[in-house]
């Protein structure tokens, strides 16, 4: 019996030489990531090692990696041509030749890069084995191949909810004033780990309290938390490699009544955001349709980024939810929607939920209460 995962490798292979054969590249070059996942199941981590597979239309896959790493590569179900290299740097570039020279370029090619993922390393290594070759941008391209998810995706990012929710439920009763910041990260990420969550997760917790929360991408301190503290809890789980990205507001026994009407705002627009989201919807106005509701409440100034970001195999990828972006949502695409209003030196409040286009509508794949709960 064919596994379904392994049909979906050489499908997404076989899109992407569509892709090269009507756009002008003559190969598509990746070190580990997202997207080389995306089209391998390879995963690898960046290290001082080099890793790149080099992708072209009918031809076996290049890869070109350490022996260390060969069993990886022994029994995929497409075929590929594998280059290994030992322990000693010096003979990095003549396998680098040998395995590009089996590509068979012509001389001029123009092979597609990830600008955000390729490392000088692997640049260079590649320019003195292809010295006739242009490397040029590609993350169009990628991001068309991977904003799209089909079901098996969408139930990974459904099962990573389903983690971060459950994580976050099982931590709140360790809640209280006096706790630090730091020690609602660990218990958090205890609880994500043992829910199923894989073990790379999307990020780190970000929990921040008080005059730290009014920062939205604040790093975990020895703060403890105090009567009247907005609590930022902003994480998520991956399962499968495709993540869940949440950020729920709560308060520290009780807070004042401007930041209770606060989190009414954000709540507001939260739902401005999520009931505009559609097939045809330019990703823009979701943005402007979040960002009117808090701007009209007088708090504009104090929110401070997008809307939101795509989500997928990694936590910030295409589509981005934001002013400028007239990029028509599709059936499959997948994002947040995270409005929030700081006040500096305060306290802060912010609201996300993970999203996905269907045919008729959208549908929120998260469902914790938006309303700021009270603990301590």
């Amino acid at each position: 019996m064919t596994n379904p995962q392994s049909s979906a490798y050489q499908s997404r292979q076989s899109k992407l030489a569509v892709i090269l054969q009507t756009s002008g590249y003559s190969a598509m070059l990746l070190n580990p990531g997202p997207s080389l996942a995306y089209l391998t199941g390879l995963n690898f981590h960046l290290m001082e090692r080099p890793v790149v597979a080099l992708f072209m239309p009918h031809t076996p896959l290049v890869l070109v990696l350490p022996e260390l790493e060969a069993a990886k590569v022994s029994h995929l179900p497409f075929p590929i041509q594998a280059f290994t290299f030992g322990e000693d740097p010096s003979s990095w570039a003549a396998v680098f030749h040998q395995g590009f020279k089996a590509a068979r370029l012509e001389p001029g090619a123009r092979v597609g890069v990830e600008p955000r993922r390729l490392r000088l390393l692997e640049l260079r290594l590649a320019e003195e084995a292809m010295p006739k070759t242009y490397f040029i941008s590609a993350e169009e391209v990628f991001a068309n191949l991977r904003m799209h998810k089909d079901e098996t995706e969408l139930a990974s990012m459904r099962k990573a909810v389903q983690i971060a929710e459950q994580a976050l439920i099982q931590t709140l009763p360790l809640i209280k004033v006096g706790v630090t910041e730091k020690e609602i990260a660990a218990e958090l990420t205890l609880h994500l780990l043992r829910g199923g969550s894989d073990p790379e997760m999307p990020f780190s917790p970000i929990v921040s309290s008080g005059p730290n929360s009014a920062n939205p991408h604040a790093t975990p301190t020895n703060r403890a938390l105090q009567p009247g503290d907005c609590l930022v809890i902003d994480w998520g789980a991956t399962s499968d490699g495709y993540i869940s990205d949440i950020t729920r507001t709560f308060a520290v026994v009780k807070v004042d009544e401007e930041m209770q009407r606060i989190s009414r705002i954000v709540a507001q627009a939260n739902a401005a955001g999520r009931a505009i989201a559609g097939p045809g919807i330019p990703a823009e106005q979701i943005d402007a349709a979040a960002r009117q509701v808090i701007g009209d409440a007088g708090y504009g100034p104090y929110f401070t980024h997008r809307t939101g970001h795509g989500i997928g195999m990694e936590g910030h990828e295409e589509p981005y939810i934001r002013s400028g972006n007239s990029l028509p949502l599709k059936p499959g695409m997948t994002f947040t929607v995270e409005p929030g209003i700081y006040l500096p030196d305060r306290n802060g409040v912010r609201i996300e939920d993970n999203i996905v286009i269907t045919q008729t509508g959208s549908l929120c794949l998260t469902g914790l209460p938006r309303e700021m709960d009270t603990v301590g």
